[in-house]
């Protein structure tokens, strides 16, 4: 089939792009830059003056939508609170448009979406696709997100991917939680007992795929491995894992407050969130379950 990326230079993006392309797939990108990559054609668009370069939609089967700016890159100013909401729905507008305008049919819109839907800090709930949805800026951010992917009416399905804490040696959360360990200042954030809904980089590929080829999959799906972690145990494996002592106290949540601002809830918050559609109605096998081997594997 024929996939069309957005932000498919990105972390997520560049292993999906690998596992695709393995399984005989045809994968484009679009991109704000026009360049030449092995395997992969790029077209061109840009948000702002509403151009998507023709030829990228007309042949395809699936977008997978994963553009966004990055939600822990700078402090939530209200100016950066409006550029994160915007760089994950304009691009569903413009392409929306697109294909109303040309009148092309998809197979399907796969969008990212997160579990901060679920609310930035939900201590020990247990929290599945049916739960309450939250109301703070994470929640309301991702709110929007998915029901801007809703209106995606040229595609015969939507599924929303909500990512958790995403572990990958080259890039996201991981590299900065394991770099105070790997030079023997490690220590837990906040309380520690906040959980963590972490997620292999190569499992959340696999949710990816098995989502455009699944054709019975439709709407929203927790992308976390079955067994979160409280970041006190996670502190503990990796330090386990790269055979680094950890003997400092936890970083108190006030100081990661007064660093972070209102952005500190992403590390001082927690959330408990269930796999539940994945493991109850689909076959999605998980390459790794346990923290143990996800850090083992990575590090």
């Amino acid at each position: 089939m024929n996939i069309l990326i957005t932000g498919g230079t990105g972390m997520i993006g560049h292993r999906l792009t690998e596992l695709l392309l393995a399984k005989g797939h045809k994968v484009s990108y679009l991109s704000r830059k026009k360049e030449k990559l092995p395997n992969v054609e790029v077209f061109q668009w840009d948000i702002q003056k509403g151009y998507i370069e023709e030829g990228a939609l007309e042949a395809t089967d699936y977008v997978v939508h994963l553009a966004g700016a990055g939600i822990a890159d700078k402090r939530w100013t209200d100016e950066r609170k409006k550029e994160i909401i915007d760089s994950r729905i304009q691009p569903i507008e413009l392409i929306n448009k697109y294909l109303q305008e040309k009148n092309i049919q998809l197979k399907g819109f796969i969008s990212a979406s997160a579990i901060g839907i679920y609310g930035g800090d939900t201590g020990d709930v247990k929290l599945d696709e049916s739960s309450v949805l939250g109301n703070d800026f994470l929640a309301e951010c991702t709110k929007l997100w998915e029901i801007h992917a809703k209106k995606v009416t040229n595609a015969a399905r939507i599924v929303s991917v909500r990512i958790g804490i995403v572990l990958s040696e080259k890039g996201g959360a991981l590299p900065k939680l394991v770099q105070p360990i790997r030079l023997g200042f490690g220590a837990a954030l906040g309380s520690g007992k906040q959980f963590m809904s972490w997620i292999h980089v190569d499992d959340l590929c696999g949710i990816f795929v098995k989502a455009i080829e699944d054709e019975k999959m439709q709407g929203p799906y927790n992308a976390v491995a079955p067994n979160p972690v409280t970041n006190q145990e996670i502190t503990n494996v990796a330090a386990e894992v790269l055979k680094k002592p950890l003997w400092l106290p936890n970083v108190p949540s006030f100081a990661l407050k007064l660093v972070f601002g209102e952005m500190g809830i992403v590390v001082t918050g927690g959330n408990f969130v269930l796999n539940k559609r994945l493991s109850q109605e689909t076959n999605f096998q998980y390459k790794f379950t346990t923290i143990k081997d996800a850090l083992s594997d990575l590090l």
